[in-house]
């Protein structure tokens, strides 16, 4: 095949796997001298608008210090009243004979000379109060610059922090798209390679979307990519929650599952063969003969818990597997009527607050005997009512007596290696994936519990794997 059909080589030529794309750096440049200049024509205006405030306040203080003078002068003009007025012929009170008969008026000058002083005074106390006003709105003005500039500031590195995030998706896209070169070349009519190579094309698709802050092209459930593009394969797609929120990635069954069509959306998964995974926090790492499982908490009857959020998802299926491995006497069913108990010696499938059930998983003492600690569906004691036929039951010790260890040579809850009382247990419809619909769509979340009415010393189911999904 010719490989310059596939792709089109030359469109990636810029690109370097270990130092990104060569960016063009008269563009850079240029962005990097605009983003300067603005910080310098902040910084001029703020410099000016100080100068300018300093240059009032000079001038307040000169004015001020003129009106304290003047005031001093009047007041020791106005307290001397044999003082004579400057330009005046009017004699001092001393000077003055007894028995003078004619004086000049001296008290029209003087009272003129007052009223003018008086109104000079008037003069400079507003034009004090006019330039105060002034200082007091180029101080606001000031204010307004700087937090002008402020902002200018911010905008700027919220700009370089884009800027960044853009680069870095730019170049994880593009060493993707390599790859996926890379992959179509080698390709040689392997289906699991070209779903592969789809998977990564969609995440690259949606990755640059969310870059734009088009979340809202995003869909928020496997079954929404089915109904948009029905041939989308199996795989993993990056989802927006309904509830808000970031978006995350979740895994895609596009096949049938549980007898439905494709569409279903993975909440839970655990697989205790892959080293790489943990228990769920609250839960207790077994380990024995290459076994890799999940534990109770030590400490008499009891269940640990997990909860699977639905980000919101509207579901009126719920599909999923359960293996676990059988340690000493389990019990079947309890004598305790209480979903929220250990009703079961197994794991419990509930959703939201309060518990609604959705499965039982029971694992009962052995497949040998008739004994009412076996199975319900080996002539042990019945489920309670909330549970129904809404279970599975096995037993993973295949002898007639019983003993504290570790039956892993028969998993549970997988539809295989039953005993004749367990015949009819291992031939339910649908064994080893359970199938609840429900009556009305529902988004709350999945709960696994994993139960005992006794210590783990005693009895124990040690989970080893789990799937759950919904549509």
């Amino acid at each position: 095949m010719d490989k310059e059909n596939v792709y089109e080589g030359t469109e990636l030529q810029q690109y370097d796997v270990n130092t990104g794309y060569e960016y063009n750096e008269l563009d850079r440049k240029s962005k990097e001298q605009f983003f300067v200049v603005k910080e310098k024509v902040c910084c001029a205006l703020i410099v000016v608008a100080v100068v300018t405030l300093m240059t009032l306040f000079l001038i307040l203080a000169l004015l001020l210090a003129v009106f304290v003078t003047v005031e001093e002068g009047y007041g020791k003009t106005s307290s001397s009243t044999g003082q004579s007025v400057e330009g005046t012929n009017c004699p001092s009170t001393t000077d003055v004979p007894s028995t003078a008969t004619s004086l000049p008026n001296c008290s029209i000058v003087y009272n003129e000379w007052t009223n003018r002083m008086q109104q000079e005074m008037n003069e400079l106390k507003a034009r004090v109060n006019t330039l105060v006003n002034a200082s007091v709105d180029t101080a606001w003005k000031i204010d307004d610059i700087h937090n002008f500039a402020d902002m200018q500031t911010e905008k700027g590195i919220n700009n370089s922090i884009n800027i960044n995030k853009i680069l870095e998706t730019t170049g994880n896209s593009a060493s993707k798209l390599i790859n996926i070169v890379n992959t179509l070349s080698n390709l040689q009519d392997t289906c699991t390679s070209t779903a592969a190579v789809a998977d990564d094309i969609l995440l690259i698709a949606q990755e640059l979307l969310v870059l734009h802050n088009d979340s809202t092209a995003l869909p928020t459930s496997c079954k929404e990519i089915k109904e948009r593009q029905p041939l989308s394969p199996s795989g993993v797609y990056l989802l927006a929650p309904t509830t808000g929120g970031s978006t995350y990635t979740a895994y895609c069954n596009m096949g049938t599952l549980c007898g439905s069509g494709g569409g279903w959306t993975r909440l839970a998964y655990l697989d205790m063969s892959d080293a790489t995974q943990n228990c769920p926090s609250g839960f207790g790492l077994y380990q024995s003969g290459g076994v890799r499982a999940c534990s109770r908490p030590s400490g008499g009857g009891n269940c640990a818990s997990v909860q699977f959020p639905s980000n919101g998802i509207s579901y009126s299926q719920i599909c999923g597997r359960v293996t676990a491995y059988q340690y000493g006497t389990p019990d079947a069913v309890n004598p305790i009527n209480n979903i929220n108990s250990y009703y079961i010696d197994g794991v419990s499938i509930t959703r939201g607050s309060p518990r609604q059930h959705v499965w039982s998983l029971i694992c009962g003492v052995d497949s040998q005997n008739n004994h009412f600690d076996n199975c319900p569906c080996a002539g042990g004691t019945a489920t309670q009512s909330f549970i129904g036929n809404d279970y599975f039951c096995e037993s993973g010790n295949p002898n007639t007596n019983v003993q504290l260890i570790l039956y892993s040579s028969d998993p549970v809850w997988d539809g295989e290696g039953c005993g004749p009382n367990e015949v009819s247990c291992c031939s339910v419809p649908g064994i080893p994936w359970f199938n609840r619909t429900l009556a009305a769509p529902s988004s709350d979340y999945v709960e696994l519990r994993q139960c005992c009415d006794q210590d783990i010393s005693n009895e124990d189911v040690k989970v080893n794997y789990y799937e759950i999904y919904v549509q």
